[in-house]
């Protein structure tokens, strides 16, 4: 696991060069058919060395979850190790990595009338006002969201008014997904401020590659909008603004590699906190080398 473009595939593709591995993908976009340039997916020439599991299995207009990915990723694993073969978990959506590992709240189904009941109260005053009306529900969700988030804030305060428990105690009374040894590696930068450079010039490479048409392309699919949960995606939302025109290209672009370092930022704060967990610099020439020693002692240890 490890922030984007913290060098996590060719990580894989170096063990798969030691290991009998199969790669189970753990990455909230990845699951969408066409949307490939943006979210730096696996080539098809990567796809066939080693096997991946979790990738285009949605069209972008269907809705994923976490708990979803629980259900599938632990069918796979049992697939693999039943298979015979080693599985490896590689994304950077820790909420999908969390709840695997340590378990998903079990919560209540969306309310699509409390949640335009919520969307209007949000027109009408701002989602810093419905952010304020959660901290009255439950303080210690509203202390983790931020108060311009429309999509958590929403969420949130819809668990706290159809089941009347706060929603940071019911995801306190969980139960791990799947039951298994974990070797939890995360590839974290040294050197920010090196990072920050790969983002640029990885976003650079995506736009010469062709992503404002990738994205206009998906834009255009049947039940696809500025909603969907694919478009909303970092990168994604910025160029569609380009699209709807109201960004210029300059603009998006820019906004797309700040929303892509905080992205980065948020993802290493979850991971400063992962229990268990073997840091190994994604920056450094010999990372690769280092995961693949940490594996070998791990399955030596196991087996």
């Amino acid at each position: 696991m490890g922030p984007t473009a913290a060098g996590k595939t060719a990580t894989v593709m170096a063990l798969a060069e030691k290991f009998a591995v199969d790669v189970v993908s753990v990455d909230s976009a990845l699951v969408y058919r066409g949307m490939d340039i943006g979210t730096a997916k696996p080539s098809l020439d990567e796809q066939a060395r080693v096997p991946h599991r979790l990738i285009d299995i949605l069209e972008p207009h269907e809705v994923y979850s976490a708990g979803a990915f629980c259900r599938d990723a632990a069918e796979a694993i049992t697939e693999i190790c039943a298979a015979g073969r080693l599985p490896i978990l590689a994304g950077g959506t820790m909420l999908y990595f969390q709840a695997l590992q340590q378990g998903l709240a079990q919560l209540p189904s969306a309310d699509p009338e409390l949640r335009a009941e919520i969307d209007a109260r949000a027109a009408q005053s701002g989602w810093p006002a419905v952010h304020a009306e959660l901290a009255q529900l439950d303080p210690v969700s509203a202390e983790r969201i931020r108060p311009n988030d429309a999509q958590r804030i929403q969420r949130a305060v819809e668990v706290c008014l159809l089941s009347g428990e706060q929603l940071s105690v019911l995801q306190e009374q969980t139960n791990p997904a799947l039951r298994a040894d974990y070797l939890n590696i995360g590839l974290i930068p040294s050197d920010r401020s090196a990072l920050h450079r790969r983002i640029e010039q990885r976003f650079a490479a995506m736009l010469a590659a062709g992503f404002v048409a990738e994205v206009e392309r998906i834009a255009a699919l049947p039940g696809v909008s500025a909603a969907s949960p694919a478009l909303r995606a970092v990168g994604y939302r910025q160029v569609l603004q380009y699209l709807n025109g109201e960004l210029t290209l300059d603009e998006a672009v820019a906004r797309a590699v700040i929303a892509t370092r905080q992205l980065a930022k948020r993802q290493m704060t979850w991971l400063r906190s992962w229990p268990d967990l073997h840091v190994i610099d994604g920056l450094n020439g010999d990372s690769a080398e280092c995961v693949e020693r940490l594996v070998g002692k791990w399955l030596s240890a196991e087996h």
